[in-house]
């Protein structure tokens, strides 16, 4: 039996336009049961109105707000999205923030899972030289899983290149349901764009990702409904 729609595929709207999110959500249809709205369209007047409306619809939705503020913010900026209904929250991956974060989430009551961002997957080893941490992006990001744990999150957001060994450092620490979502997916064939570590979907679920977000593959493609079927079929 073919899969109509997988809830491990993230579509990423990442369009100009409440408008055009709008239409891409009705051509997708029972395709895609899971979606992330980023910054684009939050802050556009109506865009959380937007996700929430595409909840009560019955899809699944990741606030990708990435915050980042002194704890008190986080912590209150958290509780609100928490509050107003949401699956995935991003939060950067600093222990004041994710401390913030999961302070806010907990006093809201809510179901929301929380997810922390290690490295940007538009970064390379030489883009975080030059913004002066002494590490390469494999060595941060496993810094950063382990404070994640500690701090109570639910997961992380990480390339699929890192996603193997965050996978070994979250079933060592006995977490086997923490999750791994990872932008930077790449159908074969796909353009790269400006994502530097990069997988296909296949790879990226072996190496232990939880979820995957496609964004352009998708929203971008000429048939997005078959797009993102073939992406189904080819995890399935």
């Amino acid at each position: 039996m073919t899969r109509t729609s997988d809830p491990r595929l993230i579509v990423g709207l990442d369009l100009p336009s409440l408008e055009a999110a709008r239409d891409m959500v009705e051509r997708l249809g029972e395709t895609v049961s899971f979606y992330k709205i980023g910054l684009t369209l939050l802050a556009r007047p109506g865009g959380v109105a937007f996700a929430h409306a595409l909840r009560a619809e019955g899809k699944q939705v990741f606030q990708d707000w990435k915050l980042h503020d002194i704890g008190a913010q986080v912590e209150g900026a958290a509780r609100a999205v928490a509050e107003g209904g949401c699956d995935l929250l991003t939060v950067h991956a600093e222990p004041q923030v994710m401390t913030g974060a999961v302070k806010g989430r907990d006093a809201a009551g809510s179901e929301t899972k929380l997810l922390a961002v290690t490295v940007l997957t538009s970064l390379s080893d030489q883009d975080l030289t030059d913004l002066g941490y002494g590490y390469t992006a494999a060595d941060l990001v496993e810094r950063r899983v382990r404070q994640a744990l500690d701090c109570g999150v639910d997961g992380v957001v990480s390339s699929p290149l890192e996603a193997a060994r965050v996978r070994e450092i979250v079933s060592q620490a006995g977490r086997p349901d923490f999750l791994i979502v990872t932008p930077g997916v790449r159908p074969v064939g796909a353009d790269r764009g400006d994502q530097q570590r990069v997988a296909t979907p296949v790879d990226a679920l072996k190496a232990g990702a939880s979820h995957l977000v496609v964004a352009r593959p998708v929203v971008g493609a000429p048939d997005p409904r078959q797009a993102a079927a073939d992406i189904v079929a080819s995890i399935a």
